[in-house]
C-alpha cells in the first residue's frame, strides 16, 4: 500500500500505532523494533488437531499424571464398546487456582515457571522440576487437549490433599472450523476454545488427592480405531456376502479384545470366539502384560520369521503396545543397564570421536555392566510410577535376554554402550538451546521381535513420543540386513527438548541438538558394523576350523579302522600320505607316502575364498584317507609312484566334480 493509505478498519490501535511509526522510518539509523504475536486461533487450531491417533491422547495424559507425582494410573475402558474411557490417577490433583490457570491459559504452562511453583504444582526450587522431584515430562500446556483426538467434551474431577472439597469441571472443546463463519479472521475476539461447568463438592476424605479425566461421547472416527472396524468391516462382509460374490482375503489379527456388531452394542464372534488373548483373565497384570511380550516372540517359533503388531494384534493391542513404550516405565524383564552381561552377551564402549572405534569391555568382575561405564538412566529410578490399562500393568516391551536362536555365525548378542555430554561452547545459547547430555545402547541380535522395534527410540527424562525410528536418523550407509538386527535406545538427560516438535512425536531436524545426536548415532552405527563384521569374520573362521578338525578327525577315523582290520593289529597306525610343493621339506615317518602336489591336486587357477580353502583342505584330507585305505589292501604299491600320483588326482577330480 502506499504511504498514504490508512490502516484498514479492522486494525487494533496497537496496529495502527505500528503502521504509523514503519511509515515515520526514513531509513537504517530509524529501526522500528516490535515483538511477533501469535492469534488465539493458532492456540486453537494447534489444540485441535496436532495428535495424529487416540493413543497420543492417552499418553498425553499419562504424563499429566507423572509430572504430578502420581504413583499410580488407571486407565479403564468399555472395550470393545468405547463408549467411556477414564483416566485415573493419584498426583497431588489440581487447586481451583491450578485449574483456572489451566483452562484460561492453553499453550501458556506454568510449568518450568515461578508461577508453577506458585500454583503447587512444580518443585519450589527448580522450575523443570515436579513437587516430588521429577523430571517434568509437559512442557507447553496443551497435553489436556489432546483428547480432542477422542471426544470433544469430558469431566475433570480434582482434588488436593487437605482440600475439603473435589473441583469437578465438565468441557466441551469447540473445534477451529465451527467459528470461522461467525467469528471473521480480522476480528479482535479472542477465540474460544471451549465452554466450562465448574462447580465443588464435599469430599468425603480429606487425605484423598488425585485427577481423573472421563471422557464419553467418544468421536465415531476414534471410536472406529479403537474398535479396529476396518479389519472387522472386511472380515464382517466376507461373512455376509453371498455365494459367489468376490471376497476380500483377510483374516481376523491372532490376538484381538473382540468386536461389536454395526450397532456397537452387542458382541460378536469371530473364528468361534468373543476375543483372542494371550493372557488368561485370572492373570494378574504384569504377569498379562508379559504374556503379551511373549506372544510376539512365540510367533517366531511358530513359523512367522518377522512379527509385525499390525499383523498379530489388533489397533487396542497396539495402543497398549505403544503407550508401553512411550512413558516412563520399568522393562518387561528389566533393564539392560542393570544386567550382569557376562556368558550372554559381548559389550562395547562407544567412542565419541566421530573417527573412533568401540572398544570391547572386560568384564573381570560380575556385576551390572552400569558399573563399569558409570550409566545413570533411569535418573528416576526411585520414583515408583505404574500404569495399569485394563487387565494389563503397562512395562516397557522390550527383551534382551533368552531370545530365539538362529543360524547365525554369531549366537551371543552384541551391546554397544555410550555416554557424551555437549555444551556448543561456540555457539550462542539462545541458537543451541544449551548443552546437550545423554546415555544410549545399541543392541545387535540376529533376531528383532516385533519388526517395528528395529530402529532408534530416544527418550527425553524416560519419555518418548516417537516410537522405532527405523531409518536410524536417515542414516544413508548401505546396512540394510544390519540396521534390521538392531535396536537403540538413546536416553537424554539434559537438552533436546527445544528441539521437539509441538506434537512431541517428531524433532526439528535444524536443530543443533538433533543435527549432534544424528552425528553421534550414525558415528555409533559405524562402530557397530565394524565390530560385528571383525566379530562374525572371526567366529566364522573359528566355525570352519572346528568343522574342519571334525571332518579331519572323522576321515582319520575311518582310515585307521581299515588299515587295523587288514593288519589284524588294534595298535597299528597307517603310513602318512603328504602332498608337498618340489624344494618343500617335510617332518614325516619313514614309511609315508609323499606325492607331488602339482600332480595330485589340480590348480584352481584363480584366487580362492576362505571357505574354498577350507573346503579343498577337507578334499585333501579325504583323498589322503583313500590313498591309506588303498595301502591298507596293498593296491598302492602295485603302481610306481607317478600312477599312484595320476589315479589320485582321478579320484580328487571325481571329488570335487559339482555332478553335472
Amino acid at each position: 500500500m502506499s504511504d498514504s493509505a490508512e490502516p484498514t478498519a479492522g486494525s487494533s490501535l496497537e496496529e495502527k500505532a505500528l503502521v504509523a511509526e514503519i511509515k515515520a522510518s526514513k531509513g537504517v539509523d530509524d529501526v522500528v523494533e516490535t515483538t511477533l504475536r501469535t492469534d488465539e486461533r493458532v492456540i486453537a487450531r494447534v489444540t485441535d488437531g496436532i495428535y495424529r491417533q487416540p493413543a497420543s491422547a492417552l499418553r498425553e495424559l499419562i504424563s499429566n499424571a507423572y509430572d504430578a507425582d502420581a504413583k499410580h494410573v488407571t486407565i479403564s475402558t468399555d472395550r470393545p464398546r468405547f463408549d467411556r474411557i477414564s483416566i485415573q490417577d493419584d498426583g497431588h490433583g489440581m487447586s481451583p487456582e491450578a485449574l483456572a490457570h489451566l483452562l484460561l491459559h492453553i499453550g501458556g504452562s506454568a510449568k518450568r515457571s515461578t508461577t508453577g511453583s506458585e500454583l503447587g504444582i512444580t518443585s519450589p526450587t527448580d522450575p523443570n522440576l515436579s513437587p516430588g522431584g521429577r523430571r517434568l515430562i509437559g512442557k507447553i500446556g496443551i497435553g489436556l487437549f489432546s483428547v480432542s483426538q477422542l471426544t470433544h467434551s469430558f469431566q475433570i474431577i480434582t482434588k488436593v490433599r487437605g482440600d475439603k472439597f473435589r473441583t469437578i469441571a465438565t468441557v466441551a472443546l469447540r473445534q477451529y472450523s465451527d467459528d470461522l463463519a461467525s467469528n471473521p479472521p480480522d476480528s479482535d475476539d479472542k477465540f474460544e476454545s471451549g465452554r466450562v461447568n465448574i462447580w465443588r463438592e464435599r469430599a468425603a476424605d480429606v487425605d484423598v488427592h488425585g485427577t481423573t479425566i472421563v471422557l464419553t461421547a467418544i468421536r465415531p472416527q476414534a471410536r472406529d480405531m479403537l474398535r479396529s472396524r476396518d479389519i472387522w468391516s472386511a472380515i464382517e462382509h466376507n461373512e455376509t456376502a453371498p455365494k459367489g460374490d468376490e471376497k476380500q482375503i483377510i483374516q481376523p489379527p491372532r490376538y484381538h479384545i473382540g468386536r461389536v456388531d454395526t450397532s456397537g452394542k452387542l458382541l460378536r464372534k469371530s473364528e468361534g470366539v468373543f476375543s483372542a488373548l494371550p493372557w488368561e483373565l485370572s492373570d494378574a497384570p504384569a504377569d498379562a502384560f508379559a504374556k503379551l511380550v511373549d506372544s510376539v516372540w512365540a510367533a517366531v517359533d511358530e513359523g512367522i520369521p518377522n512379527p509385525k503388531l499390525d499383523m498379530l494384534f489388533d489397533y487396542y493391542l497396539r495402543m497398549v503396545w505403544q503407550l508401553s513404550l512411550a512413558v516412563p516405565l520399568p522393562y518387561v524383564e528389566g533393564h539392560l543397564f542393570d544386567m550382569d552381561l557376562d556368558d550372554w552377551a559381548i559389550p562395547f564402549e562407544l567412542s565419541n570421536d566421530p573417527k573412533g572405534t568401540a572398544k570391547l569391555i572386560e568384564l573381570r568382575t560380575p556385576g551390572p555392566i552400569r558399573n563399569k561405564l558409570s550409566l545413570l538412566d533411569p535418573v528416576d529410578a526411585s520414583n515408583e510410577f505404574d500404569v495399569l490399562f485394563d487387565d494389563l500393568k503397562l512395562l516397557r516391551p522390550i527383551r534382551f535376554q533368552h531370545l530365539p536362536a538362529t543360524n547365525h555365525a554369531l549366537k551371543r548378542p552384541l551391546v554397544f554402550l555410550g555416554k557424551c555430554r555437549e555444551e556448543f561452547k561456540k555457539v550462542p545459547r539462545e541458537l543451541s538451546g544449551g548443552p546437550l547430555a545423554f546415555e544410549a545402547y545399541l543392541f545387535w541380535t540376529p533376531k528383532v521381535a516385533p519388526t517395528e522395534h528395529q530402529g532408534s527410540l530416544i527418550r527425553i527424562h524416560g519419555s518418548s513420543g516417537t516410537l522405532f525410528d527405523p531409518t536410524f536418523m536417515r542414516y544413508q550407509v548401505s546396512e540394510q540386513t544390519r540396521l534390521r538386527q538392531t535396536v537403540c535406545e538413546i536416553f537424554v538427560t539434559e537438552g533436546l527438548e527445544s528441539a521437539l516438535n509441538i506434537d512431541r512425536e517428531s524433532f526439528n531436524n535444524a536443530h543443533p541438538h538433533t543435527i549432534f545426536i544424528t552425528k553421534w548415532l550414525h558415528s555409533a552405527l559405524r562402530q557397530l558394523a565394524s565390530a560385528q563384521k571383525n566379530i562374525a569374520s572371526k567366529v566364522r573362521q573359528q566355525t570352519r576350523g572346528q568343522r574342519k578338525e571334525q571332518a579331519v578327525s572323522g576321515i582319520q577315523k575311518i582310515a585307521v579302522s581299515v588299515w587295523r582290520g587288514q593288519a589284524d593289529d588294534s595298535a597299528a597306525r597307517p603310513p602318512d600320505v603328504e602332498f608337498v610343493q618340489p624344494g618343500e621339506k617335510v617332518s614325516r615317518r619313514r614309511d609315508a607316502y609323499v606325492y607331488n602336489k602339482a600332480a595330485v591336486v589340480p590348480d584352481a587357477g584363480r584366487r580362492q575364498t576362505t571357505a574354498e580353502r577350507s573346503r579343498d583342505a577337507v578334499q585333501e584330507e579325504k583323498l589322503k584317507a583313500i590313498a591309506q585305505v588303498l595301502a591298507a589292501f596293498g593296491l598302492l604299491d602295485r603302481l610306481t609312484i607317478t600312477r599312484q600320483e595320476k589315479l589320485l588326482r582321478a579320484i580328487f577330480r571325481i571329488m570335487s566334480s559339482p555332478g553335472e
